[in-house]
């Protein structure tokens, strides 16, 4: 099994994504988007978390059913806790 060597270039680039999005989110939590505030500030933080897991964690280039199964799960978690927020959000608006 060989190994996979990233340039630091690529390295580099992938933090400063991440970077801004993080800024992206300050910045979006200041705007009032109502409900929709926690879907995308966890949005954001799924996305970065999938680059942080496939590049960083190296995942990107192992097989490629370990990829579409991070991804999956990912996205799974995304669902999981906006359902959830959305769940607490209306029963609290709804009472």
């Amino acid at each position: 099994m060989s190994e996979h060597v990233m340039s630091s270039k690529m390295y580099y680039g992938i933090w400063i994504t991440l970077m801004v999005l993080t800024v992206v989110t300050a910045a979006v939590s200041f705007i009032d988007l109502g409900p929709f505030n926690t879907i995308v500030a966890l949005s954001i933080a799924t996305f970065k978390a999938i680059l942080v897991v496939l590049f960083f964690m190296h995942v990107k280039y192992a097989s490629e059913k370990l990829t579409k199964l991070v991804i999956a799960s990912a996205l799974f978690f995304l669902v999981l806790l906006l359902s959830l927020s959305m769940i607490d959000y209306l029963t609290r608006y709804l009472a």
